[in-house]
């Protein structure tokens, strides 16, 4: 098996809060992942929209397209809905040989207001579940259909957060629904990485490694904050700066033989938590982990 390694670039430039690395320069984050080592990146806000201009400034740094967010509103939308309105990014991503789309679903979602504790996060009732999942199944079916699978992105303060949610997500929807794991929202929803590795190997198509600082965490929980305001005291990091130990996890993904993307995902204000510096710290962490597990890293 042979993994590769990419990064987002909300360290850089945060698109939910737009002035968090407002000033810097697509070219200077693009510029700066890669001289971190690695090969590919997510997309975001200040990425061009077509693949005629996003294509070259890519390859002017000698990275792939590795996925980017999609945030849904199939809560709300028809399914014939979200497909016109998906059409630009899945163009987008498949004329840049993206793997996959990290889709969300947005619809109540508190990940945004400062002034909502997590606490008070959407919740569904067993009969909109049913609903849902029909949707969120169809659409999976769709995109898998496109060549661009859905990869779900479970998210503090929407509809699918905890454990038990992604489990009841992906026991009751199509198997073309696949799962983006993150591993820092897990921790941070109290649920289980490992856990959901053994039993859901078949449908993980992405990884986000996200670290937690754990003292932030705990504040986190205890004073039930918003998610906003614990990305701002420090609640997420690169691997290597927190708390998760990854050799459990990698070597579980050895033995699922997982060959996708694993990819440094860490909202922090980028004028404490400098971006291209903790960059090269998740770059070198998760190289040596790889390496001491016996994990090959593809490069370019």
């Amino acid at each position: 098996m042979s993994v590769k390694l990419g990064i987002a670039p909300i360290a850089w430039s945060n698109d939910d809060m737009p002035e968090l690395g407002g000033e810097t320069s697509l070219e200077q984050c693009l510029s700066e992942a890669s001289q971190a080592g690695f090969i590919g990146i997510e997309s975001g806000g200040k990425f061009p929209k077509n693949s005629k201009e996003l294509i070259p400034k890519l390859r002017k740094f000698n990275l792939n397209l590795c996925s980017g967010w999609y945030g849904a509103n199939l809560r709300k939308n028809l399914v014939e809905e979200e497909k016109k309105i998906i059409q630009n990014q899945l163009k987008l991503f498949k004329d840049c040989n993206s793997p996959c789309i990290v889709f969300a679903e947005v619809s109540g979602s508190i990940q945004g207001n400062p002034n909502k504790k997590l606490s008070s996060r959407p919740k569904m009732d067993q009969d909109e579940s049913k609903q849902y999942y029909k949707k969120i199944s169809e659409m999976g079916k769709y995109l898998y259909d496109e060549g661009m699978p859905l990869a779900y992105h479970h998210h503090m303060g929407t509809i699918i957060e905890t454990e038990e949610d992604i489990i009841r997500l992906l026991e009751n929807t199509h198997e073309s629904v696949k799962l983006t794991l993150d591993t820092g929202h897990m921790l941070f929803a109290q649920g289980n990485s490992l856990e959901i590795l053994k039993n859901f190997s078949e449908r993980i198509i992405h990884i986000h490694c996200k670290d937690i600082r754990k003292k932030v965490l705990e504040k986190s929980l205890r004073e039930d904050l918003s998610f906003r305001d614990a990305f701002l005291e420090g609640v997420f990091t690169v691997p290597g700066d927190g708390c998760i130990d990854y050799k459990p996890i990698f070597n579980l993904l050895k033995e699922k033989n997982y060959s996708g993307w694993l990819v440094v995902e860490a909202e922090q204000d980028p004028v404490k938590a400098n971006p291209f510096e903790y960059a090269k710290i998740g770059y070198k962490y998760l190289t040596d982990t790889l390496n001491i597990c016996n994990i090959h890293i593809y490069k370019n």
